[in-house]
């Protein structure tokens, strides 16, 4: 019996040891080690200098390299031009596409092209009501209805009765659903200001200017964290007593918080958003997996005060909140 034990053991060595030198004569490495399996393209609506977008970025890159993909980013604001960039992943054969829709009619057909071709989708950030109707496996995000009605109630609370609602990408939908939820609960009068959040100056001088012209506005509401230091910067300059409160997060807005001189903000965790985007398709390519149940997946929102400011600052220092 030990002969046969011994036996037996000798052969297994072997083999293991005529596998390890077959071919090149090295070692067989994992898929992992060997390189990247997979290869996906994340698609945004992002402009030119928008922080947001960075940790959008920031998360996809790291849920690539958790498992070993290739991740390829691209973003253009015009929806002519982020067709295109759609248009090309599908060219390129790319194993799956995370797509933000700011105007979903202007990506329509390039997305359904894609899910006509087999690539799986999955949406993030914007365009959560129309992501199953272009064949989007899934979508990982923010209500923008429910966000803002509860920001809108927020904002309230402090006392505020005429606030401005700035919205810094001209045809966003998600952001023009913001403003009108936040609205309908706010209870005073919130007006829609356009800005060009390509500019931040333009951008401070634009509510500096509304602000003079209308001392009884009395709460600022931005719809991105580094425009919210827009508005500290007019409130200031412009001696206004409004109250500033913003979606989305930045080291700087936690700071401000902190300080108190912003209310609060809304995290909607962007990070999140590109992580989960990659997750969600890699699950799809390597087993199957549809999460989500049909239904959206929420990354947000979650309130940051006063209270809790100093619990994430750590977070927002390196890039992630």
């Amino acid at each position: 019996m030990k002969r046969l034990v011994i036996g037996f053991s000798v052969v297994a060595a072997a083999a293991l040891l005529l596998t390890a030198c077959s071919g090149t004569g090295q070692a067989p490495q994992s898929s992992t080690a060997a390189g990247h399996k997979y290869t996906y393209a994340v698609i945004t609506h992002a402009g030119p200098g928008d922080a947001f977008w960075d940790r959008v970025k920031s998360g996809a890159e790291k849920a690539g390299a958790d498992y070993a993909s290739t991740v390829t980013y691209s973003s253009d604001a015009d929806p002519a031009k982020q067709s295109q960039l759609i248009d090309n992943a599908v060219a390129q054969k790319v194993d799956g596409i995370v797509v933000s829709m700011a105007n979903p009619d202007g990506l329509e057909t390039s997305i359904k092209k894609a899910v006509a071709a087999g690539i799986p989708v999955v949406t993030i950030n914007s365009g959560l009501e129309r992501s199953a109707e272009f064949g989007a496996i899934t979508h990982i995000g923010q209500s923008e209805s429910i966000a803002g009605a509860a920001v809108g109630a927020k904002l309230a609370s402090y006392g505020a009765k005429n606030a401005l609602c700035v919205i810094q990408e001209a045809g966003n939908v998600g952001l023009e659903e913001r403003c009108k939820a936040a609205a309908s609960k706010f209870g005073g009068t919130m007006t829609n200001l356009q800005v060009d959040g390509t500019n931040d100056s333009e951008v401070k001088a634009t509510i500096k200017a509304k602000l003079q012209a209308d001392p009884t506005i009395d709460g600022v509401l931005t719809l991105g964290g580094q425009f919210a230091l827009d508005a500290v910067g007019a409130v200031s300059e412009s001696s206004s007593k409004a109250k500033v409160a913003t979606f989305d997060l930045s080291k700087d807005v936690v700071s401000d918080i902190s300080a108190g001189t912003i209310l609060f903000a809304v995290d909607q965790q962007p990070y999140v958003q590109g992580f989960l985007g990659v997750t969600a398709l890699y699950l799809n390519s390597i087993n199957g997996n549809i999460i989500g149940g049909g239904q959206p997946i929420y990354s947000g929102p979650a309130f940051i005060t006063k209270d809790n400011a100093t619990a994430v600052a750590k977070y927002a220092a390196n890039g992630t909140r």
